[in-house]
């Protein structure tokens, strides 16, 4: 694994990903930390409205704790905690037509 730093705009545009492959968003900021120089959220925008549907004001976005992501690459891998916002008791239903 190559430990080169990287500049932490280079994270800015990545697409993030549940652990189990849901899209969530795209980085579009994120949150500092300037005492302790760590990055501690990530401002995402482009959300997937099937998981926040009315829930976030897509025009702003979400927050996410930096301590969510998994892992950190070409996309952004957090734990699936983001995919319970859904409602558990909605059901999918199926359209006729």
């Amino acid at each position: 694994m190559d430990d080169t730093p990287q500049e932490i705009t280079s994270l800015v545009g990545r697409e993030v990903y549940s652990n189990n492959g849901v899209f969530v968003g795209e980085i579009e900021d994120l949150r500092l930390d300037l005492d302790g120089e760590a990055v501690t959220g990530l401002a995402l925008g482009e959300l997937n409205p099937e998981l926040f549907g009315s829930n976030v004001d897509q025009a702003r976005g979400i927050i996410v704790p930096y301590r969510w992501v998994r892992a950190a690459g070409d996309i952004i891998l957090i734990n699936d905690v983001v995919e319970r916002v859904r409602d558990p008791d909605e059901e999918e239903t199926e359209i006729v037509a």
